[in-house]
């Protein structure tokens, strides 16, 4: 069967072709593909990127036909993090302009994050400060053997605020504390290794055929049973494995298995055959 999803993985060597600070890009086939597009700045963040990223990750929530969506930056790197001219405007804003711009950001990574779909990051070259935090936000992360990152807050005498809780989620408090601290910067392999991102690959190519395999597996799940899952995860983590909590989770399954999608789950493995969802 013809790939219906390949295209969108394609390495961008034309980005003046994509004018908008922040392509999307979806196919019929379900996916969809975000991409920061400021190579001459290594996709760094300013205001009007925070707010494109906001509003296509706002469009994405409420569309229906996209079953994943995959995040990257052009020409070479994920996101080198705040943008200088951005960082030296801000200093010399009040402390509630300050916060207001903040807040922006925490806003556009809660909204990745509370995406209904499958959200993949393609890291290739640096994904430092906020691009890590767009990392840690997804919900799985592939990185190519060039990939580079860093919490480097602290050598600005600033601090990872605003994506501290995507991260630590991720990586772990104690984890979380030292890279932090350190401000140092860590290859992929070690991020894969602390959690930060999933899997290692060689080059770009390696980007595209990750790209083109989770696309493959999420196209065989229930679109509904992922959001549920997705949902399920947020609700059930670090709660007390309590009689409240099994409660709670068999109230889950069992409103579960009452839905269209899961009758015809059923169905279509009694029956041996596909279910609708499955391309």
């Amino acid at each position: 069967m013809t790939n219906p999803i390949a295209d969108p993985f394609v390495e961008m060597t034309d980005t003046d072709a994509l004018s908008p600070l922040v392509h999307l890009e979806a196919t019929p086939g379900g996916v969809a593909v975000v991409t920061i597009n400021r190579p001459d700045r290594k996709n760094a963040f300013n205001a009007e990127v925070i707010a494109a990223l906001r509003e296509h990750f706002d469009t994405l929530s409420d569309a229906d036909g996209v079953r994943v969506v995959f995040l990257r930056g052009a020409g070479g790197a994920f996101s080198a993090g705040a943008d200088l001219d951005w960082m030296r405007s801000a200093a010399g804003w009040s402390r509630d302009e300050n916060r207001q711009d903040a807040l922006e950001l925490a806003e556009m990574l809660m909204a990745l994050r509370e995406l209904p779909q499958f959200t993949v990051a393609l890291v290739d070259g640096p994904a430092f400060g906020g691009g890590a935090g767009l990392v840690a936000a997804c919900d799985y992360a592939v990185a190519t053997q060039a990939a580079k990152f860093a919490f480097s807050e602290v050598k600005l005498g600033l601090i990872p605020a605003t994506i501290s809780p995507h991260v630590i989620n991720a990586i772990g408090p104690r984890r979380a504390k030292s890279l932090f601290a350190t401000g140092r910067m860590f290859d992929a392999d070690f991020a894969e290794k602390i959690g930060l991102i999933d899997e290692v690959v060689p080059d770009v190519a390696g980007l595209a055929k990750a790209g083109e395999r989770l696309s493959r597996e999420i196209m065989a799940s229930a679109p509904g049973a992922v959001k549920a899952c997705k949902e399920l995860v947020e609700d059930v983590a670090g709660l007390p494995l309590d009689h409240e909590l099994l409660e709670e989770t068999a109230r889950l399954i069992a409103e579960q298995r009452t839905t269209d999608e899961a009758r015809e789950g059923v169905a279509a493995f009694l029956e041996k055959r596909k279910p609708g969802w499955a391309l």
